[in-house]
C-alpha cells in the first residue's frame, strides 16, 4: 500500500497512509518500470514531483535548460535501449523541452518526456491561465506518439504505453501531458497501486521473412562490389556480435557512419572508412544496417553513388524501405535477428567477395591515409595550432582511454573530429546526428557519464557549446567526470572575418571557457599548442573531476559550414 502526504500538508508532517496522489503515482509507476533516473528542470506544478523520486530512490538530475534535459533523456535511451525520462514544467518549459524529444524522434532514440501542464477547462476556453498551452496538439507534430492523462487512475495506463510506444518497433520519442490537477488528485492507494503495471517485452524480436533472405543472400552471392553500410540503428541494436561475425565470415567491406563506429574497431581490416568516395561510387550491391539514405548519405543518389547499385535494407520499420531509392532486398526485423539469419545462410560461404574489389579499396584507403597524415604533421608545428594539431593530441590521448566515450558537435570540429580519432568500442561516439542539430553536446556528455559511470571527452566547438554550455554547472554540481574541449577559432566556422559595420561580424565569438568552470568549482586550462592539449587532457582524464580545456585555434582555421557547405546557398554580390 503507497503512503502519501496530502498535496498542501507537506510542512506539517501530516500522512494519510490509506490514499495516494497523481505525484506518488507517477514515481512508483516509474520504478516499476525500472527507471533508475529522471533529467529535467523543476517549477510549478511538477517540482514535488522530483523530490518524491529522489525520496523513492530514483536519481534526479536537475538541468539549467530544458532543451539540454532533453537531449540527456535521448542519450541515455540510446545507450540503454530503456527509454530516457524527461520531466519539464509547462508551456515554455514543455516547448524547450520539445527539441530535445523532437531531435530523439529524428534519431530514433526511445525517450519519454513528462511535462506538467495548465487545466483543461482553462486552456479549451483560452481562459489564459498561468502558462496556457495546448501542449498535447503541439507535441504530436514532433514525437512518436503524445498521450494525456486526465485522471490520477489513468496514470500507470499512461506510462505503460508511452515505454512501450518509445522502445517498441522503431524507437523513438513520446510525450505524455500530465495536467497539474491530476498530479494532486488523491485517491485510495491500494486502488492506486492497482492500476500500476510493469510492461513486459516492449521491444520483442522481429524475426526476418525467410524468402527475404534468400533474396538478399542471392544478391549479396552475386555482386562484384558489395559493400555494407552500418548505420547508428546498428549500433543502438546492440548486435554487436552478430554484426562483426557476418562481416568477418563473409569478407564484405563495410562503412561505418559516425555513431556506429566502433561496431568494429577503426583500423579493423575490413573497414572502408577511409575510402568512403570510392566504395560508394563504385559499389554495385550495398546492404543498409540500422542506416537511411537520408541526406547524411546522400540520399543513394549519383553521382556520389553508383547509379546501378542495388540496395538491401536491414530495417524494423517497413514504411522506410524505398524512401529514397528502390530497395531491391527489404528485410524487416530486429538487426540482431536478420544478422543471425544471414550468418546461418551464409554457413555454405556462399558470399565470396572478389579480391580485386578489396584491393581497390585498400589502395585508395592507403593513398588517403597518406595524405591525412601530411596534413597531420604539418597541424602539429603550426602556430597557432591548428584544428588537426588539437585533434591529432586528442586523439592520442584518448588511445591511452579507449574506454571513454566521445562526444562530439561543431562543424569544423565534428567534421575533423570524426575522422581524426578512430573508436575502438560500440556506442562509445555520440554527435549530432541525423538532424546535425547544435547544442546536444552538454546534454549528452551529462547522460553519458551517468548512465555508464565511465569519463567522458566532449570535443565542442566554440560555436555549439554556447547552445549548452551553462550545463558545466550541472557538470560541476553532480561532480561527473566529464572533460570538456572546446575548439576555440573565435567564431562560426571561423573567428576572422571582417565585419561591414562597427558591430562584430555575424561570425565572431569571444569567449575564455577555461573561466566558466572555474567559477563553478570545477578545473578550467588553456592550451595553445598540441603538447599543452595532450598533456592537459591527460591530467583531467586522470583527476576524474569535471574540467575544460580552452583550446585556442587559429581564427583563419575552418570551412564555412564545414563539409556541407554545399547546403549554404550562396547570395549574389550587390553594388551600391
Amino acid at each position: 500500500m503507497t503512503a502519501a502526504s496530502v498535496p498542501g500538508t507537506e510542512a506539517g508532517g501530516v500522512d494519510h497512509p490509506d490514499v495516494t496522489d497523481g505525484i506518488h503515482l507517477v514515481v512508483d509507476a516509474l520504478k516499476l518500470n525500472g527507471v533508475e533516473t529522471i533529467y529535467g528542470v523543476v517549477g510549478i506544478p511538477i517540482t514535488d514531483l522530483a523530490r518524491v523520486a529522489q525520496g523513492a530512490g530514483i536519481r534526479y538530475i536537475g538541468f539549467r535548460h530544458e532543451s539540454n534535459a532533453g537531449h540527456a533523456a535521448a542519450a541515455a535511451g540510446f545507450l540503454t535501449k530503456k527509454p530516457g525520462i524527461c520531466l519539464t514544467v509547462s508551456a515554455p518549459g514543455f516547448l524547450t523541452g520539445l527539441v530535445g524529444l523532437a531531435n530523439a524522434t529524428t534519431n530514433c532514440f526511445p525517450m519519454v518526456q513528462i511535462s506538467g501542464s495548465s487545466e483543461r477547462h482553462l486552456v479549451d476556453l483560452q481562459r489564459g491561465d498561468y502558462e496556457e498551452m495546448d501542449q498535447l496538439a503541439a507535441a504530436r507534430h514532433f514525437a512518436k506518439a503524445a498521450y494525456r492523462v486526465h485522471r490520477a487512475e489513468d496514470i500507470g495506463r499512461g506510462l505503460a504505453r508511452a515505454i512501450r510506444t518509445a522502445v517498441s518497433g522503431r524507437p523513438g520519442g513520446v510525450y505524455l501531458d500530465i495536467p497539474a490537477a491530476v498530479l494532486g488528485e488523491v485517491m485510495d492507494a491500494e486502488k492506486g497501486a492497482a492500476s500500476l503495471w510493469p510492461v513486459v517485452d516492449p521491444a520483442p524480436r522481429q524475426l526476418p521473412d525467410g524468402e527475404a533472405v534468400d533474396r538478399a543472400m542471392g544478391l549479396l552471392a552475386n555482386a562484384r562490389r558489395p559493400l555494407v553500410v552500418l548505420g547508428k540503428g546498428a549500433a543502438y541494436a546492440q548486435a554487436d556480435e552478430q554484426i562483426r561475425e557476418f562481416i568477418e565470415t563473409t569478407g564484405i567491406p563495410y562503412l561505418p557512419m559516425s555513431m556506429a563506429k566502433g561496431l568494429l574497431p577503426d583500423d579493423h581490416a575490413g573497414s572502408a572508412a577511409t575510402a568512403r568516395s570510392l566504395a560508394l561510387r563504385k559499389a554495385d550491391v550495398v546492404m543498409l544496417v540500422g542506416a537511411r539514405l537520408n541526406w547524411l548519405l546522400g540520399h543513394g543518389e549519383a553521382p556520389q553513388w553508383n547509379p546501378e547499385a542495388r540496395f538491401i535494407q536491414v530495417d524494423i520499420a517497413a514504411s522506410e524501405m524505398d524512401s529514397n531509392q528502390p530497395i531491391a532486398a527489404p528485410l524487416v526485423g530486429d538487426v540482431g535477428s536478420v544478422m543471425e539469419a544471414l550468418i546461418e545462410r551464409n554457413k555454405a560461404g556462399a558470399i565470396t567477395v572478389p579480391a580485386q574489389w578489396r584491393e581497390e579499396l585498400d589502395a585508395r584507403a592507403a593513398q588517403n591515409v597518406e595524405k591525412m597524415a601530411g596534413r597531420l604533421e604539418a597541424a602539429v608545428s603550426a602556430h597557432p595550432m591548428k584544428f588537426l594539431g588539437a585533434l591529432q593530441a586528442i586523439r592520442d590521448v584518448l588511445q591511452e582511454y579507449p574506454q571513454a566515450y566521445v562526444v562530439n558537435e561543431g562543424a569544423n570540429a565534428l567534421d575533423l573530429a570524426r575522422n581524426t580519432i578512430g573508436m575502438q568500442v560500440p556506442r562509445h561516439r555520440l554527435d549530432s546526428g541525423t538532424w546535425g542539430v547544435m547544442g546536444i553536446g552538454m546534454g549528452y556528455a551529462i547522460a553519458t557519464a551517468v548512465e555508464t559511470g565511465t569519463p567522458v571527452v566532449a570535443i565542442e566547438g566554440d560555436s555549439a557549446f554556447g547552445f549548452s554550455g551553462m550545463e558545466v554547472e550541472t557538470i560541476c554540481r553532480y561532480n561527473l567526470p566529464v572533460v570538456t574541449v572546446v575548439l576555440n577559432n573565435g567564431g562560426v566556422y571561423r573567428g576572422n572575418e571582417a565585419s561591414p559595420s562597427s558591430d562584430p561580424a555575424p561570425t565572431a565569438l569571444t569567449a575564455h571557457h577555461d573561466v566558466m568552470i572555474k567559477a563553478f568549482g570545477g578545473k578550467g586550462y588553456q592550451a595553445t599548442t598540441p603538447d599543452a592539449v595532450a598533456t592537459l587532457l591527460r591530467e583531467a582524464l586522470a583527476s576524474g573531476t569535471p574540467a575544460l580545456i580552452d583550446c585556442v585555434i587559429d581564427p583563419s582555421d575552418g570551412t564555412e559550414s564545414g563539409n556541407i557547405s554545399h547546403l549554404n546557398p550562396k547570395g549574389i554580390t550587390i553594388q551600391k
